[in-house]
């Protein structure tokens, strides 16, 4: 997509985030955060956080000033948000999803992690999810390794904690009616794999769900972990 392009999309981007995603996560949802200022200013850096919902990117997003929408770039399944052509330039072009392949070929010598290390040189703000793909409503499992992998080839950027609770039950997976839900955000401080290093990347993975199980802690709502 040429730079023209870009300048007359990016406006609109705006305006879908002002004018409609964050009166309604506000409004709807009475969507809570705490810790904003813990937030990155700048790329690169990745913000991970659990996910049960297609709301949570959305959230994620809405955490940010909007001057810095032309940054954020959420990780997607390219199998699901690439699937038909409508829902592919809206992911790229509006969301500004980075499509990677869940499942390679057999044989494949393609690295799936590589489009988003490229966009962390590009100096953006990563969204991930490290359990892979939507779990059932408010039910958190075990991390997927690629989250320890870009920590470790990518030691000095900061990874920033998202605890989302709520979420799940507004629209959970496989369901397409909106229930309202009051739904919360909590923000941790960053880590780096360097301090968990001795370990390699089990113990940075051990170490990463530890701080968003503290996050929901201080909501109160550990029981459902």
């Amino acid at each position: 997509m040429g730079a023209p392009v870009r300048l007359l999309i990016f406006p609109f981007r705006v305006l879908l985030f002002v004018a409609v995603i964050r009166p309604f996560l506000a409004i709807v949802l009475g969507l809570q955060a705490r810790g904003r200022e813990l937030l990155p200013v700048a790329g690169p850096a990745i913000v991970v956080a659990n996910h049960n919902s297609h709301l949570d990117t959305a959230v994620l997003m809405s955490l940010f000033p909007v001057s810095l929408l032309g940054r954020i770039r959420p990780v997607a399944a390219a199998d699901y948000f690439l699937s038909n052509p409508v829902l592919s330039w809206f992911s790229r072009h509006i969301v500004g999803i980075i499509p990677v392949q869940r499942r390679r070929a057999e044989g494949s010598a393609e690295d799936p992690l590589a489009p988003i290390s490229e966009s962390l040189r590009q100096g953006n703000i990563v969204l991930f999810f490290p359990e892979g793909t939507r779990g059932e409503p408010e039910v958190m499992v075990d991390f997927k390794k690629g989250i320890a992998k870009l920590a470790e080839r990518h030691p000095e950027v900061p990874i920033v904690p998202v605890f989302l609770h709520g979420l799940g039950k507004s629209l959970p997976r496989g369901e397409a009616i909106f229930v309202p839900f009051l739904s919360h955000a909590v923000i941790g401080e960053s880590v780096r794999f360097g301090v968990a290093a001795e370990g390699g990347q089990e113990a940075f993975l051990q170490r990463l769900r530890e701080e968003i199980t503290r996050l929901a802690e201080s909501l109160k709502v550990a029981a459902w972990l």
